[in-house]
């Protein structure tokens, strides 16, 4: 039952595309990372997250399309509850830890005396330079750990 709401929410998180900023669409969608031996030698794919289970690494992208814009935006994203954020693939996003209040590199956050981890990233968020603005399209990924 767990794995069924588990999916519901990270199909949720999938669903539609959301407005950044005015002008810039945001697709979502989550896969999960399975290992498999072939011809004796380990091999990760990834497939679209149908299923997931506690302990399983998924992928979550946002590929935000924002065509004729040439200005420089932010996309945020919330990390599900139910995941614990590993790391972000390609630029590095600044993070949150207490829900999008303060934001930080997460090597600076602390938490009373001890410095932040990654599993407690509540959200992210990337700069989409005016560079990459201007080319119309990107996609920004980050790997979490369900809990």
């Amino acid at each position: 039952m767990r794995n069924l709401l588990l999916f519901g929410s990270l199909a949720c998180l999938a669903a539609g595309g959301v407005a950044a900023n005015s002008g810039v669409a945001i697709e979502k969608s989550v896969y999960v990372e399975r290992a498999d031996v072939r011809a004796g030698k380990p091999v990760r794919a990834l497939e679209p997250a149908e299923e997931v289970r506690k302990g399983d690494t998924v992928v979550l992208m946002l590929e935000w399309n924002a065509p004729g814009r040439e200005r420089s935006f932010t996309v945020s994203s919330r990390v599900p509850r139910d995941l614990a954020f590993q790391r972000s693939g390609g630029k590095a996003p600044q993070v949150s830890i207490d829900g999008g209040r303060n934001w930080g590199d997460l090597a600076e956050l602390r938490i009373g005396a001890r410095r932040a981890s990654p599993e407690d990233v509540t959200h992210l968020r990337w700069q989409v330079s005016n560079a990459e603005a201007a080319l119309g399209r990107g996609v920004l990924t980050y790997s979490a750990i369900v809990r």
